[in-house]
């Protein structure tokens, strides 16, 4: 029998999957990518900063797998560090004193697992988001487009709405680490794929995420299907009072 969710993993982790950085260009208008907040250092891992959607102001975050294989060492392979994690709150605080909505784009494997980040308080860092995020006064939609990995992911994915493209996945560590821990011998990844539930349809049907976003080869396509549903749900959600928004937000995550 075919095994779908390892499928699933390997499109997540393709070479030709859309990247942040072309969702952030094709959607947005104007587009200023900004730097700072994190301590002593700016994160390359993780980019953002504010541009017109649909003429209306919005904070973008996303995380950056790099294209090259020197940028990739930079970034890490996607894996944000504290400085990164401490960036992107940076931004999400500066949108909620502006209104601004924000809109998180989300490919990691996972958190930085590096001695460094711990010295540098990467638990901390990343509790600190999800801390925040629940109590910003201004909606915030993540849209996992790849790897969702961990409190990497979660990091980035405590607003109000959650949504994954087809091929992606959102999980508490990879298939490989899952089968390392539970039965010594990762070469049982595709057992544990399936077994952990990662892929959108098995995230939807447990009511973790709020829907799931075609993604067809064209990468223009894609865009064009993350716009409307970014469009339609913004519009919901900026027809909620800020108690409204908060009290939603606040019933989601309880409800797990």
């Amino acid at each position: 029998m075919t095994n779908k969710a390892i499928q699933i993993v390997t499109a997540a982790r393709d070479d030709n999957k859309i990247t942040g950085k072309e969702i952030i260009s094709s959607l947005l208008n104007d587009y200023m990518e900004l730097h700072g907040g994190g301590i002593g250092s700016d994160d390359p891992a993780i980019i953002g900063g504010i541009g017109l959607f649909h003429q209306q102001p919005v904070t973008v975050i996303a995380t950056d797998k790099g294209t090259d294989i020197e940028d990739r060492v930079a970034k890490h392979f996607g894996c944000p560090t504290p400085a990164g994690y401490r960036k992107s709150l940076h931004l999400m605080k500066q949108a909620a004193k502006f209104h601004r909505p924000i809109f998180c784009f989300v490919n990691t494997p996972g958190a930085y697992p590096g001695q460094s980040a711990e010295e540098n308080g990467q638990g901390a860092a990343i509790a600190q988001n999800i801390l925040e995020m629940s109590q910003l006064p201004t909606p915030i939609i993540t849209i996992i487009f790849g790897e969702g990995g961990s409190g990497g992911a979660l990091a980035l994915a405590g607003g109000d709405q959650v949504w994954m493209l087809e091929n992606s996945t959102y999980s508490i560590l990879s298939p490989e680490g899952f089968a390392t821990i539970l039965w010594k011998d990762n070469t049982r990844a595709d057992e544990a794929a399936q077994i952990m539930q990662l892929t959108p349809r098995d995230l939807l049907k447990k009511h973790v995420i709020e829907g799931i976003i075609k993604e067809p080869s064209d990468h223009q396509q894609v865009v064009k299907n993350i716009d409307q549903v970014l469009q339609r749900q913004l519009g919901d959600l900026q027809k909620l009072s800020t108690d409204q928004l908060l009290q939603k937000r606040h019933e989601r995550y309880r409800k797990f």
